[in-house]
């Protein structure tokens, strides 16, 4: 699984670093995702599909 994430469509909601937050943070300034593992290992994928079904922004996208 490959990860990327769009911070222009970020709204800052948190889910992500919530469900999966060995994936994904937020900037201390304005809450937007960043992304610590574009390619996390097979354990994280679940949470990761949750995290990017539950982003109310659609700000992640991934590949297989």
């Amino acid at each position: 699984m490959r990860i990327s994430v769009d911070q222009t469509k970020c709204c800052s909601s948190g889910q992500c670093a919530a469900l999966a937050p060995e994936v994904f943070d937020q900037r201390d300034d304005d809450g937007v995702v960043i992304l610590l593992d574009a390619a996390p290992p097979e354990a994280a994928h679940d949470a990761v599909r949750e995290a990017a079904l539950t982003c109310p922004a659609a700000a992640i996208l991934l590949e297989p």
